[in-house]
């Protein structure tokens, strides 16, 4: 899968491929062709609870400069979030979930979810997620898990977090408008690059002048574009950002404070256009889910470094079924001993395999613990 990865809703070949090992195991009971590739394979034993196992399948686009044996054949396109691993860890998990049922030792269902499109948006502005939950596929699941590969943790490491664990994401786009003119002559119209000075002011003071400094949010601008030449004042310059928060109040209070700040152009003369895309929800661990990963994880490894701690103001779709279903997500340790991080969303980013069988062995416990209960 590293070999050949495949962008958000492009995941053809990858689902082909995830199909025809599941088949090899003996799973048949398929769901395919969710949100474009997903694929939702269950595996039925005794009544009892239904809980979902959820993995991405999806990459970047990102020319991959780790020199591996296995580096992408795809020019353009890496596996450089893992995905590759989480679905690989899912075909574990399914492997070993089988000889379960094959021995009468399944008190209940699992549900195998490999969810396309976990890093991109489509036309209507969807991540994977939310067409997975409107197919209807994962209605039954009564508790659902996953894991994400950690290149900050070594492996043999985890780390866990109940609540909110990541952000709310949502960026922005804002268009300030002014009448532009000869740069000699500026009294002559209304600056925009003067507007926006003001605006900067008030997007970079708002989170330690109206946050609750106990919350957690902020906000960054990426891109400023304005004026093509040194003596011509433009009539527009755009800014685009992002917000990251992990309460909906604070979430809420971001959307509000920077629609304040854009008005401000509009007392000093000029105009403004202000669009607001509204991303993936905070990734909320149940409490209780979050402790059966955690002693899990114990059980199996006793000498295990278990980190409690939020994973960070990152996204992750997999906040839209935790907002749904109570869920639970946990960052496995993947880092190499005694190495310099290869991070997330980079080039040279790549894992100890040695984390793999860890990952799966973490999961199918969860499900056994959670099905005995």
């Amino acid at each position: 899968m590293h070999c050949y990865p495949e962008l958000s809703f492009q995941e053809e070949k990858t689902s082909v491929y995830i199909q025809n090992q599941l088949e090899k195991m003996g799973i048949v009971d398929l769901q395919t062709n969710i949100a474009g590739h997903g694929i939702v394979a269950t595996l039925s034993g005794e009544e009892g609870p239904v809980i979902g196992l959820r993995a991405d399948m999806d990459a970047l686009p990102i020319e991959e400069e780790t020199g591996a044996m296995y580096t992408s054949q795809k020019k353009g396109v890496m596996h450089a979030c893992g995905h590759d691993a989480h679905s690989a860890m899912l075909l574990g998990a399914a492997k070993l979930l089988k000889e379960n049922q094959k021995a009468g030792k399944l008190p209940g269902t699992v549900k195998l979810i490999f969810q396309p499109a976990e890093e991109d948006t489509d036309e209507h502005g969807l991540t994977g997620a939310p067409h997975l939950l409107q197919s209807g596929a994962i209605d039954d699941v009564s508790k659902a898990l996953a894991l994400h590969v950690c290149p900050w943790r070594k492996t043999g490491e985890i780390q866990v977090h109940p609540g909110p664990s990541m952000a709310n994401i949502d960026n922005f786009s804002l268009t300030v408008k002014g009448t532009g003119g000869h740069g000699g002559y500026p009294h002559q119209g209304k600056d925009p690059i003067w507007l926006v000075s003001f605006v900067l002011q008030g997007i970079y003071s708002l989170i330690s002048r109206k946050i609750n400094p106990l919350d957690v949010g902020t906000i960054s601008i990426g891109e400023i574009h304005g004026g093509k030449t040194a003596n011509v004042i433009p009539n527009t310059v755009q800014l685009t950002g992002t917000m990251r928060s992990y309460t909906k109040e604070v979430r809420s209070q971001l959307i509000r404070e920077l629609q304040t700040i854009a008005s401000i152009v509009e007392t000093l003369g000029g105009k403004y256009e202000l669009e607001i895309e509204h991303g993936e929800p905070a990734l909320y661990n149940d409490r209780k889910l979050t402790e059966v990963v955690r002693r899990s994880a114990q059980a199996l490894y006793q000498n295990m470094t278990i980190y409690d701690e939020p994973f960070g103001m990152g996204g992750e779709d997999f906040g839209h079924i935790a907002e749904n279903i109570p869920s639970s997500m946990f960052f496995l340790g993947c880092g190499f001993e005694g190495e310099n991080e290869r991070k997330l969303h980079t080039a040279n980013f790549e894992i100890d395999e040695e984390a793999l069988p860890i990952g799966v062995a973490i999961l199918v416990e969860c499900v056994e613990r959670l099905l005995a209960r």
